[in-house]
């Protein structure tokens, strides 16, 4: 839940800041700030971060797929669509990692979880339908592909990273595929950074680089892992389609915008598949 709440602020606020700031830049901005944060914590919390020679290979993998990867095809695609498309396409990550999830013999899925899966994302498209964000067409097409790419990404990340998460723990795993996964991003938007007035840049925008970095990355990324560890693949993947209810009511209590009844409906529904796939653990 707290996971659900940092993203769907994050959203509005990525959004905004690419309009001054060029996607990998930003980047290379807030990776350096979250694999800092997690430096801190990992240290403070006492974490045992060796890992066995054997998984180091596979560590690296994740840590490129979940980071320099995911993050690539999803700023890239934010910034070449709009935020309702980026948001429904991506709401199809549940049923990716649900479906990678048999393939790889993690998990059994029964019926209540396939059908809240396909509840929440039934009820994105409802929300965004109902906010009249969503408009797919030759404009949006490349950012719409970059997002779907992103969301099979994700649940790929999400499958591959759980058997190494059960072995070390979810703090382990987060510190060292976001450590690695920061030098690529920083090395893609080292150029497009060098070319940034970074010191004529706002309070606001640099609040939103610290935001981007240090809650919506290094602990968003230890608390979906901990889900990850806890709950399962599939569980845990369908609380990433809670970011726009939050998202709704975020805007009506700060801007005063009030939801449309399409949108009511749909962050029903989208609760309802929540409950469904809560009321009984996946087998594994």
């Amino acid at each position: 839940m707290v996971l659900a709440v940092i993203w769907g602020v994050n959203f509005p606020l990525i959004k905004a800041a690419l309009d001054v700031v060029p996607p990998l830049a930003f980047n290379a901005l807030r990776f350096p700030l979250a694999a800092l944060t997690l430096l801190v914590l990992v240290r403070r919390m006492g974490v045992d971060l060796r890992l066995e020679r054997r998984h180091v290979g596979a560590v690296i993998a994740l840590g490129l797929l979940g980071n320099v990867v995911y993050q690539l095809l999803f700023i890239l695609g934010v910034a070449r669509t709009s935020a309702g498309n980026a948001s429904l396409v991506l709401a199809t990550s549940p049923a990716w990692t649900v479906l990678l999830s048999v393939l790889t013999g993690q998990e059994r899925p029964g019926g209540r979880v396939w059908i809240g899966v396909a509840s929440t994302i039934v009820g994105m498209g409802l929300v965004v339908v109902g906010g009249r964000g969503l408009s797919f067409g030759a404009d949006t097409l490349t950012g719409d592909l970059l997002m779907m790419a992103a969301s099979g990404a994700w649940a790929a990340y999400t499958v591959g990273s759980r058997p190494l998460v059960r072995r070390y723990g979810a703090m382990p795993v987060t510190a060292w595929t976001l450590w690695i996964g920061t030098v690529g991003v920083v090395a893609m938007g080292a150029v497009p950074l060098l070319g940034q007035d970074v010191g004529s840049y706002s309070p606001g925008l640099w609040f939103t680089v610290v935001y981007a970095g240090v809650l919506s990355i290094s602990v968003a990324y230890a608390l979906w892992n901990r889900g990850v560890q806890r709950l399962g693949n599939s569980r845990t993947a369908v609380y990433s389609n809670l970011v726009p209810v939050v998202a709704l009511g975020a805007a009506w209590v700060a801007l005063g915008e009030r939801p449309q009844l399409l949108q009511l409906v749909g962050a029903t529904v989208i609760l309802g598949g929540l409950r469904l796939t809560r009321s009984r653990r996946p087998a594994a």
